[in-house]
């Protein structure tokens, strides 16, 4: 894969803060890397998981002395629960929202639309989150925010996204929706591209909120998700390998490829102190905050569908809910033994580490068919 050098990298040196560097490459030719998307990624990722495992059993110890007993429990989640993860501590996002921020600020360019704008969703997604884990921990008690007022706000951050990302796309192209396989296919949604742009974030970040009910379960496919992410949207911002793969060129969002190590790194980094037995759970304050980035990437780079595919763990979560709901009011029966779906199987008797592991395995494949639409066309 070719490196792809940003714009004038003197009109960046006051707003960027590692890019600046790269001035100095005639003297030390070396210095010249930074110039590259491809060299800010893995730098992104190494400074993030640097960062979490520095910081990280500070942070674990300052939540646990503060939230006392820990995350509430379920009383009607699978049993085991209540013996073998009551006490632990939650919003283990802060751990990775922070990892992600530093790094990202430190190796991205900060004169780009696009990174602004998912970093705004991921803030603010992880806003949302955080009051929502505040008010199970304090009060002991599973109701945090209500579904609809989280909802509402959820939506309107997500449209006010939608709507910078169609502006940063200048013309019809910014709302148009491009389908895999079919490279011909295109829909201009005008302006019902950003209830469809705010849907696809907000659906996003609740499935991956669902998908957070064991130890490691989510991380492991968000990590995944954003390192194919990180392919989409270097190849969608490169105008050479968009024209050779035949998808569309979004200039500016390869940029976003920064964002999504930074992602990698604090995600390896929080998996470390997540994996089971957890010493931290991720909790609302991190899966909203990631399902939400992943959808705005997903927007930004116009790989919607993809999302649906690389992410497809997530929608099964999301589906699993959705049906359980649906059969028991209209029948009165359940189709699973309990929803999300991955307490099913808890319930069939899986044990945690084969339910987080086989899930891990079919994110891997399932983000390996959506990366395989690049070319499929």
């Amino acid at each position: 894969m070719a490196a792809t050098p940003d714009a004038s990298p003197r009109a960046l040196k006051a707003d960027q803060m590692l890019y600046w560097l790269a001035d100095f490459s005639g003297s030390f030719s070396f210095l010249n890397v930074f110039r590259y998307i491809t060299f800010r990624t893995g730098g992104a990722m190494a400074t993030a998981i640097i960062f979490v495992f520095m910081f990280g059993p500070g942070l674990i110890d300052f939540l646990r002395a503060r939230q006392g007993k820990g995350q509430p429990i379920r009383a009607d989640g699978p049993q085991s629960h209540l013996v073998t993860k009551k006490g632990t501590p939650t919003m283990g996002g802060l751990m990775i929202l922070l990892g992600l921020i530093v790094s990202t600020l430190l190796w991205a360019n900060l004169t780009n639309g696009y990174v602004w704008v998912v970093l705004l969703v991921t803030l603010g997604f992880g806003a949302i989150g955080f009051y929502d884990d505040y008010l199970k921990v304090t009060k002991q008690t599973h109701a945090g925010v209500s579904g609809r007022t989280r909802l509402l706000i959820e939506a309107l951050i997500a449209g006010l996204a939608c709507a910078a990302i169609a502006w940063l796309g200048r013309g019809p192209m910014g709302t148009t929706l491009s389908f895999p396989l079919l490279k011909d296919l295109t829909f201009n949604l005008g302006v019902f591209y950003i209830l469809f742009g705010a849907f696809i974030i907000t659906g996003a970040a609740n499935a991956v909120n669902l998908t957070d009910g064991l130890d490691g379960l989510a991380i492991g496919p968000v990590m995944t998700a954003a390192l194919s992410f990180a392919a989409f949207a270097y190849l969608s911002g490169n105008a050479v390998l968009a024209d050779y793969l035949q998808i569309r060129y979004v200039a500016g969002t390869g940029e976003l490829a920064v964002l999504c190590g930074a992602v990698l790194g604090a995600g390896l980094g929080f998996l470390w102190f997540n994996a089971p037995p957890a010493s931290i759970f991720m909790g609302d304050t991190g899966s909203l905050a990631l399902g939400g980035l992943l959808g705005s990437v997903a927007v930004a780079t116009k790989h919607e569908v993809e999302l649906a595919i690389v992410g497809g763990l997530f929608v099964l979560e999301a589906v699993s809910v959705i049906v359980q709901v649906a059969s028991f009011k209209l029948t009165g029966k359940r189709v699973f033994r309990m929803a999300p779906i991955h307490h099913h199987f808890e319930q069939k008797g899986w044990t945690e580490p084969q339910i987080v592991i086989r899930f891990w395995i079919i994110a891997i494949v399932l983000a390996l068919a959506g990366l395989s639409t690049l070319k499929l066309r």
